[in-house]
């Protein structure tokens, strides 16, 4: 942690390559919150900022995860098109790769406030384009630029971080959190619950238009941290666009974006041995290989990857941590909905469907909140609660048809605990590193690497998912329906009828009888029951990763102290260089 101080000499740092003295971090701000101007934290500017990050975070999962469950409906709608799988690409390649640049970019250039106005001015154009979107295409173009919004409206980690003490850094997160239950915990019943209302789904993104616009407004009102003028005194914008790394930019960008595409592209709009997902797998996997290696052996004077943050083992652990952790959520993110629609919905209304898809994302938010409030011997916890989150993930292959109270317990218990390790880790990834004024570039660092690893465990767990029902489908389901008396010409006009759920499918199945219905509907449940069971296993693996790098994890009560590493602009003004550190 840097100490605090008020003198305004310009921190320099040695590049290792040139030898020479380079301004990169700038002024440090670091205070004591005793040394605050009286009511800093009640102040209009505090608040405002608290209240523009918690709600553009709850905007920023909005702006996929409110449409998400309800896909289907708007292809329906507006479709049918065979790239609706783009919505959700076009939001994580550009969410996944603009992390990073937010988080550099914000700490080199004019500091965090036109990242976060013009961030969620984006968004909000982004939904205003959803919102009126004739067809699936013009959705996608939407989802580009709400991902590309969602950048700086998810990189609450240090932005919170640095305007509050560090010892309330879990606190602070937590707060950001509570503003996701609308728009994470709770989305699938809200989603839902617009499909049915006269609006229909595009009152989901009126919804979001408005929050956007609200956030926007309180981002340019009250977030007002150190200009570029005062992080740098002696230096021109000039100066650090011309020694930007162009090079490492373009080669992080395109890496992440043609290998992340390479493996969403994998089992769903091309085959796993098709040139297009190979080719663009390690052409992707090459880009970032190349940027690495650029970023360590190149003479850099900012580097968009500052290479001694790798060095840093603790934090390095941290982030692993936090990948794996978002690897779990996303894993019942996506197969849990899948398996309440399968197993359990059956029998049950449109909106029963609805309430129980909200029960894993509900169960994260819940271990968010609790463990904000233990944050001594973080090492401690990190290793309780990844290895129990751990064993309610797996206990979930038990689930049957027959045990859907069962199976939403072990979900929510194990999306609870793998919560509490989200919030251990998401804070500490800000506290570990060495310097404070490397947040933003640390954070945002962290955060590619979280949804990189994350979509590599998505990945797998939605190939294996597809491969076992191609197996366990033929292997139940036709059999069952000959037994009961279907003719075997119907079998595939009852798979049909299966996955389009409408009277008119069940009516265009020759020979079809209640009995016959019943039997290949309880076949096709147990078929995707083995086929989830296998998923749930392979989650063992990752998680073992996860429960071997705990040991690692660490005890930062030592770095819990009452700094604040930057003081918003108000009444009480932050000193220029030549006011001799003096406040006004």
């Amino acid at each position: 942690m840097a100490t605090p101080k008020n003198e305004t000499d310009i921190i320099e740092v040695l590049d290792p390559h040139t030898s020479s003295n380079v301004e990169v971090l700038g002024r440090d701000f670091t205070l004591a919150d005793s040394e605050l101007p009286k009511g800093y934290f009640t102040s209009a500017n505090f608040l405002g900022s608290m209240f523009a990050i918690g709600a553009s975070f709850g905007c920023g999962v909005g702006g996929f995860g409110l449409a998400a469950p309800v896909l289907s409906f708007i292809n329906a709608d507006i479709g049918p098109d065979a790239n609706l799988s783009w919505v959700s690409l076009a939001y994580l390649l550009t969410n996944s790769v603009g992390l990073m640049l937010v988080g550099r970019l914000s700490d080199l250039f004019v500091g965090r406030r036109w990242f976060f106005i013009g961030g969620n001015a984006l968004a909000t154009l982004g939904c205003i384009v959803a919102a009126v979107a004739p067809n699936v295409p013009t959705l996608i173009a939407a989802e580009v630029l709400i991902g590309l919004g969602a950048a700086s409206q998810l990189s609450y980690a240090f932005v919170v971080g640095e305007l509050v003490p560090t010892t309330h850094r879990f606190i602070a997160q937590a707060w950001v959190f509570a503003w996701a239950i609308p728009s994470s915990g709770l989305a699938p019943a809200i989603s839902y619950a617009f499909v049915q209302s006269n609006v229909g789904w595009r009152g989901i993104f009126y919804l979001l238009i408005a929050l956007n616009a609200a956030t926007t407004l309180a981002w340019f009102l009250f977030y007002k941290p150190p200009t570029f003028h005062q992080k740098h005194a002696s230096s021109r914008k000039s100066l650090f666009l011309a020694h930007f790394d162009y090079i490492g930019t373009l080669l992080f960008t395109l890496g992440l974006l043609l290998f992340l595409m390479g493996l969403s592209w994998g089992g769903t709009l091309h085959s796993w041995a098709s040139a297009n997902v190979i080719a663009t797998i390690l052409v992707g996997f090459a880009c970032l290989a190349g940027f690495f290696l650029y970023e360590s052996y190149a003479r850099l004077k900012e580097p968009l990857l500052p290479v001694h943050l790798l060095r840093n083992v603790p934090w390095d652990v941290t982030v692993l941590l936090w990948a794996l952790g978002a690897a779990v959520y996303y894993a019942l993110a996506i197969i849990w909905p899948s398996m309440v629609a399968t197993l359990y919905s059956p029998g049950h209304g449109f909106m029963w469907a609805g309430w129980m898809s909200c029960i894993s994302n509900s169960g994260i938010l819940f271990g968010e909140f609790v463990g904000a409030f233990f944050k001594r011997r973080t090492d401690v916890q990190i290793k309780v609660v990844f290895f129990i989150g751990s064993v309610f993930l797996a206990a979930m292959a038990a689930s049957t048809p027959d045990t859907p109270i069962m199976a939403a317990v072990f979900v929510f218990l194990a999306a609870a605990f793998i919560g509490w390790n989200e919030i251990l880790n998401s804070t500490v990834a800000t506290i570990v590193i060495n310097d404070q004024r490397e947040i933003g570039t640390a954070t945002g660092i962290a955060g590619s690497a979280r949804s990189f690893i994350s979509t590599i465990c998505s990945t797998v767990y939605t190939v294996i998912l597809s491969n076992r029902l191609a197996a366990t489908i033929p292997a139940r389901v036709p059999p069952a329906l000959i037994a009961a008396g279907l003719p075997s010409s119907s079998v595939a006009s009852f798979l049909s009828a299966l996955t389009l759920g409408t009277p008119a499918a069940w009516a265009a199945v020759n020979g079809l009888s209640a009995e016959s219905q019943a039997a290949g509907v309880r076949a096709y449940q147990e078929a995707n029951a083995e086929a989830y069971k296998t998923v749930f296993l392979s989650t063992i693996a990752f998680c073992g990763v996860g429960i071997l790098a705990s040991f690692w994890a660490p005890n930062v009560d030592a770095l819990l102290t009452r700094d604040v590493v930057v003081q918003l602009r108000g009444r009480e003004r932050i000193p220029a260089p030549d006011d001799g550190g003096q406040k006004a």
